[in-house]
């Protein structure tokens, strides 16, 4: 099944590449005024079973795309906007947005279909409309700047997987048409190949000295009655790969989380938790931990980043909602004291240092019993061995001494 989606993944990427895959124009509207503005080619994969099989399928948002006015708001229950668009016989695609500071962001991804579309679900082992969603795709740009990535750009969201291309979007608007002003996305500043230079004598500013190891912080998530239900402690640092400013190159940068200056927030599901660390109005890092309830394991399924460094042209985003770390028993805890590296895209990994964390079952403030990552078992094992081996030499040596004193005395009787 991976393997279907990676390979409809590469075609979609491929049609996407040759500009073969249509754009929809869509706009969220509040009385005259335009909140949501989008222009964007979207392309989905979805796996489905068969009476007898699964089958992957691949289809795009029409240009006949509609936004859904019903569903669609400037000001939703929870303050955020939402676009909805609606297309075919029950599909859609909703993107929610959110603000921190000077930054606005992608905060949920959702996308609806319709097993019942005998034209796009051939022979389809089922029917009725399948809902599946995914938190913070990283998709962000400044405030009054309009998103841009023509680059194709998948994202997981359940067991589905969603291509953008050719994307402009902006939410927050202060008038109604896009802003002349870009923040392009990492992929096509990548893909962007620098101007040929000219010999200067200007020097270019030095490497920034590397931050050393980050301190340890501790971080809660509490549900609606004050009741912690994600227990988290770890010293936290970013490995990231961006374009410098003062370097005039992308460089390579080891950028550590502050606990002090950091803030936590988060939900608990009874099958998915996250947690949302923020620190100051620049930095968001967001965990999706999931819960598998028949063999009763946990992981961590899902990280994503949303930096505004000053060193950068633009914000910093990256996000992956398909990943296994992390992995341990419910009622138990994960802990990892030894220091680990989370690779999240290539741009983007995550080293965690002394790290502990419970995202369900919590019942009291303490960590419940930790099962311990294979690291810190080995490196527990290697004083063992070695004292079994120091034991062992002692034990040989004396028996040898034993042994060499008895034939010295044999030796002196026979005399």
């Amino acid at each position: 099944m991976k393997l279907l989606r990676a390979l409809a993944a590469l075609v979609i990427t491929w049609l996407a590449d040759l500009g073969c895959i249509q754009a929809a124009s869509l706009e969220v509207k509040e009385g005259n005024s335009t909140c949501i503005k989008a222009e964007l080619s979207a392309t989905f994969s979805i796996t489905y079973n068969t009476s007898n099989s699964t089958r992957t399928v691949s289809f795009s948002l029409p240009d006949t795309a509609t936004v859904d006015k019903d569903s669609s708001s400037c000001r939703a229950a929870d303050g955020s906007p939402w676009m909805v668009a609606l297309f075919g016989p029950g599909h859609t695609l909703g993107l929610r947005f959110s603000a921190n500071g000077s930054l606005y962001s992608v905060a949920n991804l959702t996308l609806q279909y319709n097993l019942s579309d005998a034209s796009i679900f051939l022979e389809a082992n089922g029917s009725g409309v399948i809902t599946v969603t995914t938190p913070s795709v990283g998709i962000s740009a400044m405030i009054n700047t309009t998103y841009r990535c023509v680059s194709p750009s998948t994202f997981g969201v359940g067991d589905e997987a969603v291509t953008f291309s050719n994307v402009r979007l902006q939410a927050y608007m202060p008038g109604n048409d896009l802003s002349p002003t870009e923040s392009v996305c990492t992929a096509d500043k990548a893909s962007t190949a620098a101007p040929p230079t000219t010999a200067s004598t200007t020097t270019t500013a030095p490497a920034p000295t590397p931050p050393g190891t980050p301190e340890s912080g501790t971080y809660t998530v509490t549900n609606s009655n004050g009741t912690a239900c994600l227990l988290a402690q770890m010293g936290l640092q970013f490995n990231v790969s961006y374009f410098s400013l003062s370097q005039n190159k992308t460089v390579r940068e080891l950028v550590n989380l502050t606990p002090n200056l950091t803030r936590s927030s988060g939900s608990c599901g009874a099958s998915s938790a996250s947690m949302v660390l923020n620190q100051g109005e620049s930095t968001t890092l967001n965990f999706t931990f999931t819960l598998n309830a028949t063999s009763n394991k946990y992981h961590l399924s899902g990280i994503s980043l949303l930096a505004n460094w000053s060193d950068s042209n633009a914000p910093f985003s990256a996000s992956n909602s398909s990943l296994d770390y992390l992995r341990s028993t419910l009622g138990r805890s994960y802990m990892c004291n030894a220091g680990q590296t989370l690779v999240v895209v290539p741009t983007f990994s995550l080293n965690t240092f002394r790290l502990q964390v419970q995202p369900f079952d919590v019942t009291t403030t303490q960590f419940a019993t930790a099962e311990e990552c294979q690291v810190d078992q080995d490196q527990m094992l290697i004083p063992i061995i070695v004292g079994a081996a120091l034991a062992g030499l002692v034990l040989i040596v004396l028996i040898a001494y034993l042994i060499g004193r008895k034939r010295s005395h044999a030796g002196y009787q026979t005399i």
